[in-house]
């Protein structure tokens, strides 16, 4: 499998599984949410999307928190054993939330320096260093506003990822005619990473 076909599939996983009307509920307070994938976490969104997806047909292995082989403690969103497998991030990018108000912590699970945070930034090196074989790759699924365009976050993120590493982008793919007011569109990106940078 090539990272693009993660790629596609995804993007149309999320449109398919947004046509079926999900509602998300909030783990801590139990709110409910307007219908669509749009509000739903990091976890359920992958879960719904590799579901309604084309990816993991055709006899291609999926599993999803497989443990780091040589990071204690840390899992890996994606694994695809395959003839090249894949170990990938995936990480969610939403800067509005459900009501349409600024999620002012989202830019850190994409941007932060700090591997505490579990950034898409700091997943990268942690992916080299992962002892998964194979090949390695840190995806972001991106919802896009008029106001908030995800673009410049995404310009942000291949600039310091550049400079810890080297990025092969695939074709970016995009989703759109959600049904939720607020998270209507989107793409999902993806990068290869291929080795690290001398600091």
């Amino acid at each position: 499998m090539e990272l693009q076909q993660l790629i596609d599939g995804l993007a149309r996983g999320i449109a398919s599984a947004d046509a079926r009307s999900p509602v998300a509920v909030g783990q801590r307070s139990g709110r409910v949410f307007q219908p669509g994938i749009g509000p739903h976490s990091e976890s359920e969104t992958i879960t719904l999307a590799l579901a309604e997806s084309s990816v993991g047909i055709d006899g291609v292995h999926l599993e999803r928190e497989v443990p780091y082989p040589a990071i204690a403690r840390s899992r890996c969103d994606l694994v695809i054993d395959e003839d090249p497998g894949w170990a990938v991030e995936i990480k969610l990018l939403r800067l509005l939330g459900d009501n349409g108000l600024k999620n002012d912590n989202m830019l850190m699970h994409i941007l932060s320096p700090y591997p505490v945070d579990h950034s898409a930034l700091t997943d990268c090196p942690k992916l080299l260093h992962s002892g998964f074989e194979g090949r390695k790759a840190i995806v972001i699924i991106g919802y896009d506003y008029d106001k908030l365009p995800m673009v410049p976050a995404i310009r942000a993120f291949e600039l310091l990822a550049s400079s810890e590493v080297s990025l092969i982008r695939a074709r970016p793919a995009p989703f759109n005619d959600l049904i939720h007011p607020v998270h209507q569109r989107g793409a999902v990106f993806g990068w290869e990473i291929t080795e690290g940078r001398d600091s």
